[in-house]
């Protein structure tokens, strides 16, 4: 089959977009929380490969390359700029490898780019640096041939419309998403659903929410946005359990927790006991779809597992459905005829 491109798998129907890797290689022990740097492409290609892998067969569409926060500012910071180029670059040829695996079409590209952390509206001089290290990364994403970039997490809309205009430059297709935080609104003032129709109406392809904000407390955002937007939307919650109270998981409070925590919130190593189970993700991606959303998928801390649900909850079929849950056979909760009744009646002990 003909690989479709973002804009035709669009306009076709709902694109699942698998995210995440920085808590999932986190997890499976190849990258540092805190730095939250992607040096695994250089250091663990392997690991990264399988990564990628792995969601694209849970269901993506799309092989995102993992160089969130592989910028100039992030590489200085570790002290690591020298290997800024080879980052990147690797991360982007790895993802094309993977991609070129799907069975039945082979699976996006998308370049990434994000939040830098020095953007300030009030020091133009900020706005410079940021769009200095956006033209160098997006250079190295049309040099190798990606097929569009997902410029995601920014918290500032005018760093948003930076990010859209250096992408644009290149002549590719952009995804723009912001992260809202816990003031309900982007830092510079702008509400989520202006933004995204201004950056809609300057040529992104697709605009929305990724990141900071479980499915409950991001929801009621996207339909402002879907609302207000002509184009197409996109929705990545994170999958923890957010509220009202709490609407970021930065600040997620674990009244179970019995003992002392090395940060002071569960934000990032702790989160654990705060996840949205698959079904409640699944329940989100459905009513998310059902809203007009048309770009779907997880973000920090969402797994393979999550993600296939989400796929599945939206009307499409990944790969990996055949591993998707059947308890028919199982000893104690399975229906099958041939299983030992003295184990099935027990279950309600176990």
């Amino acid at each position: 089959m003909a690989k479709r491109s973002l804009e035709q798998r669009l306009e076709e129907g709902t694109v699942i977009a698998g995210e995440g890797y920085l808590f999932e290689l986190e997890r499976r022990g190849y990258l540092q929380a805190g730095s939250f740097v992607p040096e695994v492409a250089l250091e663990n290609p392997e690991a990264l490969k399988q990564t990628y892998r792995d969601f694209m067969n849970a269901g993506s569409d799309v092989v995102l390359a993992f160089t969130y926060n592989a910028h100039r500012e992030k590489m200085r910071i570790i002290g690591k700029e020298d290997v800024l180029e080879p980052l990147n670059r690797q991360a982007i040829r790895l993802a094309k490898e993977v991609a070129k695996e799907h069975p039945t079409e082979e699976a996006l590209v998308a370049g990434n780019i994000s939040n830098t952390n020095i953007f300030d509206p009030e020091d133009p001089a900020t706005g410079e640096k940021v769009r200095a290290m956006f033209a160098e990364m997006i250079g190295w994403c049309k040099e190798e041939g990606v097929d569009y970039v997902n410029g995601e997490t920014f918290y500032y809309h005018e760093e948003a419309v930076i990010a859209l205009e250096e992408i644009q430059r290149q002549g590719l297709p952009a995804v723009i998403t912001l992260g809202l935080m816990g003031e309900n609104i982007l830092r510079d003032g702008y509400t989520v659903e202006e933004s995204c129709r201004l950056l809609s109406e300057k040529g992104a392809l697709v605009v929305g929410m990724n990141c900071f904000r479980g499915p409950d407390t991001m929801q009621p955002y996207l339909e402002k946005i879907r609302a207000e937007v002509d184009g197409y939307v996109a929705g990545l919650p994170v999958p923890y359990r957010t509220t009202e109270e709490h609407p970021t998981f930065f600040n997620l409070p674990d009244a179970g927790c019995s003992c002392h925590l090395p940060t002071e919130t569960t934000f990032p190593t702790s989160l654990d006991p705060l996840y949205h189970n698959r079904y409640e993700l699944a329940a989100w991606a459905k009513e998310a779809k059902d809203a007009g959303i048309n770009y779907i998928g997880l973000c920090c801390g969402g797994s393979p597992a999550m993600l296939r649900e989400v796929a599945e909850a939206a009307g499409e079929e990944a790969v990996n459905s055949k591993y998707s849950p059947d308890m028919e056979k199982h000893f104690l909760f399975g229906k099958d005829d041939t299983l030992s009744t003295h184990n099935v009646n027990y279950r309600g002990k176990a």
